[in-house]
């Protein structure tokens, strides 16, 4: 809901981004009960329509949620309606060739009836993001997934970037009947949830509820063997931490990568993301400052990738603060 890379906030950017490929009545937007009001205002310039607005009253991983959205598609539109599953915090320099790489996925997931993944080409050995080790070639262009690699240490992440592994980027395409199946077939956690569900109406407060929490990328993909995965290279980068901000936004002349109001005096290499307030660094480097309704935050770039710890140790009246 931030304005992170631009001017505008990430699922405003996705939205247009998408606009070229996908009509407002099929796009479906998940997110959970409390984000519905905030997310409705961005989505309804957009023409979107509420019922095309799921929320999860429950958190239950990405499985979950991408097997109820499929299903509420097979119900809208059949088995064999495409469904392209991307995620609301990434910037894409390329947007065209983003397009034309999705729409690749399409036509390979109805020729091949599989389940489609585009892996990213990776600039960089970067432990931070999960890899997809590539297996033989099906088609120009197009591979067997061999398996996919959790993020591996830096070490690791320069021996698969040499190998040519590519980025698991969680872009994913397929038919929601094949991906229903194989649901039904791989995931326990999720399946018998989603037939008790559907037994009693469309249940999703039963659906939710029934679930047990996993990944998409574990409790489905990991345990398929009709995972097809192709090359994408479109400047992909996903906004997972304030850090990354630094090699999506522009920066001054000393690095700084900064939105909002900001002074800086003898500073450099920091991230500035100011709303309500102006922010004067004065000789300091390699900070992340975030400032917004009345709650500052200060850390390193260093620190600022993993920030759990943090979040777990703020007192209740913070950690429930609507930033």
């Amino acid at each position: 809901m931030l304005p992170l890379v631009g001017h505008r906030s990430l699922l405003d950017d996705t939205l247009r981004r998408l606009q070229p490929l996908v009509p407002a009545h099929q796009t479906l937007v998940l997110t959970s009960a409390a984000l519905v009001p905030a997310v409705t205002a961005v989505t309804r310039p957009f023409g979107v329509p509420t019922a095309n607005l799921l929320a999860e009253p429950r958190a239950a991983g990405t499985a979950a949620a991408l097997t109820w959205a499929a299903a509420q598609i097979e119900r809208r539109a059949g088995r064999d309606a495409v469904m392209i599953c991307v995620h609301a915090d990434w910037a894409v320099a390329e947007e065209e060739e983003f397009r034309l790489a999705l729409s690749r996925a399409v036509d390979v997931a109805r020729e091949h009836g599989s389940l489609v993944t585009v892996g990213i080409v990776p600039t960089r050995p970067d432990p931070g993001y999960g890899y997809i080790r590539r297996g033989p070639p099906v088609a120009p262009g197009v591979f067997a997934v061999d398996r996919f690699v959790e993020k591996p240490n830096r070490t690791r992440a320069e021996e698969m970037v040499s190998e040519g592994c590519l980025w698991n980027s969680g872009i994913f395409v397929w038919r929601v009947g094949d991906f229903l199946d194989e649901v039904r077939r791989h995931t326990p956690e999720v399946a018998p949830a989603l037939d008790a569900a559907l037994a009693n109406g469309n249940d999703a407060n039963m659906f939710f509820a029934a679930a047990r929490s996993i990944s998409v990328d574990v409790g489905v993909l990991e345990r398929s063997h009709r995972v097809l995965v192709i090359p994408g290279d479109f400047g992909w980068d996903d906004v997972g931490t304030w850090a990354a901000l630094q090699r999506v936004r522009s920066r001054d002349d000393a690095g700084n990568a900064v939105h909002g109001p900001v002074h800086a005096k003898d500073a450099h290499d920091n991230v500035v993301h100011a709303e309500g307030g102006t922010v004067v660094l004065y000789g300091v480097s390699d900070l992340v400052v975030v400032t917004r309704d009345g709650v500052t935050l200060v850390t390193t770039v260093e620190r600022s990738a993993d920030l759990k710890a943090l979040v777990e140790s703020l007192p209740a009246w913070l950690a429930e603060h609507p930033t």
